[in-house]
């Protein structure tokens, strides 16, 4: 949240350590919105933009504007506002922590539950959660957001990483922007992929008609690739289902059902991408979009060291390929 956010809302803004980057040498000219970004001094290009606006961000201790054009040797400082104490009440949910430091921590995120505070979810969301388990979250998301470097969708379940520092964040998301952090997820599609393993390439963003869903018919494409490969096939199951695993080599939102619906497979029991008949086949009860987060790998933003953790399926995921499996084998001549 940007000072003026902070004052909008009657909030007294405070500041925490400054962070600054320096252009390497030999660095080509790039504008500073885009640099800043993706060395992780804000979340989103859209952030160090409100940074700029608000004079949080510097170049050699000078205001900019967002084209400014960078060289080598220039250096970049933002000043990171932290809003007062947190109006968020926490609330004490059942939260699975895979991994805890004094950096950064790795939950599990079950199913059903929002990640941080908006319109319609004030209350259960995972952020409530994180203030009642853990302390020191880091103030660069926002008020709403502390901790949080990247997001999953309410129904899909699985890993990702809070930061409890603003360093720690920072690296974080750099290492988001860089594609240095490992994401893979499994999924449940309806329609069985041909061929079996391979890359979807498409460009995506706000779909110009409808603000709700991402598309390829956008007037703002980001690149984005998805790498897949499909563990099992269940071809005469409910016709056609497969799991499959997916590895993000870019994250943007809503990447892969977006991404499998372009190739004809959905992710089973999605409401919004591709068509409620083709999501929910005859005769198969499916509890939720069925995506789950399995995997994340990092590089430790303290120590260097890099981290793997892996999530199981859970339990509505494995009952679900537990009827596929049984329907298949009945099948079978």
């Amino acid at each position: 949240m940007s000072s003026a956010d902070l004052s909008s809302a009657g909030i007294p803004p405070t500041h925490g350590e400054a962070l600054t980057r320096t252009v390497a040498d030999g660095s080509r000219a790039a504008r500073v919105d885009a640099w800043a970004a993706a060395q992780g001094l804000a979340p989103s290009r859209s952030q160090v933009q409100r940074l700029i606006d608000d004079g949080l961000l510097t170049v050699n201790g000078k205001a900019v504007r967002p084209n400014h054009r960078l060289q080598p040797g220039d250096v970049v400082s933002v000043a990171v506002v932290r809003p007062a104490p947190l109006d968020i009440v926490a609330e004490d949910l059942p939260l699975d922590i895979v991994f805890e430091d004094a950096f950064l921590a790795v939950v599990n995120k079950p199913a059903g539950m929002v990640v941080h505070p908006a319109p319609g979810n004030w209350e259960g969301t995972l952020v409530h959660a994180l203030l009642h388990h853990m302390q020191g979250l880091s103030g660069i998301g926002g008020r709403e957001r502390p901790g949080i470097v990247h997001r999953l969708d309410r129904d899909t379940s699985g890993l990702l990483v809070v930061a409890k520092s603003d360093m720690a964040h920072s690296r974080l998301s750099a290492q988001l922007a860089s594609r240095r952090m490992g994401r893979r997820y499994q999924a449940l599609t309806v329609g069985v992929p041909r061929p079996a393993q391979g890359t979807v390439e498409l460009a995506i963003g706000r779909d110009y008609k409808d603000r709700k869903r991402v598309s390829a018919y956008t007037n703002h494409a980001r690149s984005a690739v998805t790498h897949y490969r499909t563990l099992e096939a269940f071809p005469r199951a409910s016709g056609g289902v497969a799991l499959v695993e997916l590895k993000l080599e870019t994250g943007r939102t809503h990447q892969i059902r977006v991404h499998l619906e372009h190739m004809g497979w959905p992710v089973l029991g999605d409401p919004v991408y591709g068509g409620r008949r083709r999501v929910f086949p005859p005769g198969l009860a499916v509890p939720r979009l069925m995506l789950h987060a399995a995997r994340l790998t990092l590089i430790h933003p303290d120590s260097g060291e890099q981290m793997t953790f892996e999530a199981p399926l859970p339990e509505d995921f494995c009952t679900l390929l537990a009827t596929l499996r049984a329907e298949t084998a009945g099948a079978a001549p």
